[in-house]
């Protein structure tokens, strides 16, 4: 989640978007997590050739950055056009014991992405007419959170909830030396997070400030078992991943691994690298244990602005910035981000353990842009080098037609 590769402590299983959406507002630039080289069919390095309205070239070469002045230990991304893969590339060492590279194709937590997933779901059960937007959390959950009668399900998308961050606590928010003693592995329930978040006052009166907290996502997906009698999990399964294919997209309950190909992440550590690439993700249960693929997020971005799972009043809705979110730019579980080529509509995330990821797309889901970086080492250049990627592939040259988009694969 960590855009500027900072450890923000509300981004931790969520997203950075305050850091993010700052950032950006003083650069003018896109900003995520950044991918890596290595393109396909005419984008191969070496050669400056656009392919589907982007340049691979400087695609190639942005995400080359990533590693190699980034800092990160391996990187991947996919730029899709009009549905079709116009490049894709991955760049640096997948595997540290065995040197074996990464693959554009891999699987990884795309952390806080998964919000944009939930808050789908739960606009899909508010079309159906199970609740409202502004129904309260009491009325849904009763007795879940103090003050709950005042905080509306909209209030918990657009994280103007007031709600504190279960993440924020010491005993989860912690360095990685003590998480790898004693966190890494701890198995968490819903309500044990709630708790953590209970036991907390509140940032703000409910609707008065925009304050990131995983714990609005918690609650959402309570909301979705609570009313459909199923957990969130399954619903995300029934209504978006099975319905459109997504064969590379889990949502684990404890399942540590990620199944599949996939780069392993690091974090640099005085002894040396330690693999984190399993670990316990209930932790970030709604908020952000997903798990994807470049063109699996690519393809549900799609589908979703694309008016696909959502009717055109309530994908207004969850576009609709949430006036206390200033700079973060938040709808409903998305947040907009203003590039030298237009708005963008999307979100990021990040664990706090090398795991980032970003997936963004133009308002009319033309072109779309999946990243998944494992930070390393910190160089400083990890903010810059994602700026470069994101920029690169949305200001890059775009096909006139959908017929001048060509596939790649």
């Amino acid at each position: 989640m960590k855009v500027a590769e900072q450890r923000a402590r509300t981004g931790r299983r969520g997203t950075a978007v305050r850091v993010v959406a700052l950032a950006l507002a003083g650069a003018g630039l896109v900003g995520v997590t950044a991918p890596t080289a290595g393109a396909v069919g005419e984008g191969q390095p070496g050669n400056s050739a656009h392919r589907g309205g982007v340049d691979a070239r400087a695609l190639n070469e942005a995400l080359e950055g990533v590693v190699g002045i980034g800092g990160a230990s391996s990187s991947l991304a996919r730029v899709t056009e009009y549905g079709r893969t116009a490049w894709k590339g991955a760049e640096g060492v997948g595997d540290f014991s065995t040197g074996a590279e990464a693959s554009a194709n891999g699987r990884f937590r795309i952390a806080s992405v998964t919000k944009t997933l939930v808050a789908t779901v739960v606009l899909q059960l508010v079309g159906e007419g199970r609740f409202g937007l502004d129904d309260s959390v009491e009325s849904l959950l009763p007795g879940a959170v103090p003050g709950g009668g005042s905080i509306t399900v909209r209030q918990l998308l657009n994280h103007t909830s007031g709600l504190f961050d279960y993440t924020a606590d010491p005993a989860i928010d912690v360095d990685h030396a003590t998480w790898l003693r004693e966190g890494r592995w701890r198995s968490w329930t819903p309500q044990q997070l709630l708790a953590v978040a209970n036991s907390h006052p509140p940032y703000s009166a409910p609707g008065t400030e925009w304050h990131y907290a995983n714990t609005n996502y918690l609650l959402a997906g309570m909301i979705v078992e609570r009313v459909t009698g199923q957990d969130w999990r399954r619903e995300v399964e029934r209504r978006i991943i099975d319905r459109l294919g997504l064969t590379g997209t889990s949502m684990p309950v404890h399942a540590t691994g990620i199944r599949g190909p996939h780069a392993h992440t690091y974090l640099d550590l005085p002894g040396g690298p330690v693999d984190v690439t399993e670990m316990e993700p209930s932790e970030m249960d709604a908020a952000g244990v997903g798990i994807s693929t470049t063109a699996d997020l690519d393809t549900f971005l799609r589908a979703l602005l694309g008016g696909r799972l959502l009717p055109a009043p309530l994908l207004a809705e969850m576009l609709t910035v949430a006036p206390a979110s200033g700079g973060a730019q938040y709808g409903l579980g998305i947040h907009r981000l203003t590039t030298p080529c237009g708005e963008v509509w999307g979100n990021n995330g990040g664990t706090g353990r090398g795991h980032n990821s970003a997936l963004y797309g133009t308002p009319d889901g033309r072109r779309l842009v999946a990243v998944s970086t494992n930070g390393y080492r910190d160089t400083g250049q990890g903010w810059a080098t994602s700026q470069k990627l994101l920029a690169t592939a949305f200001c890059g040259r775009r096909p006139a037609t959908a017929a001048d988009a060509a596939p790649t694969g």
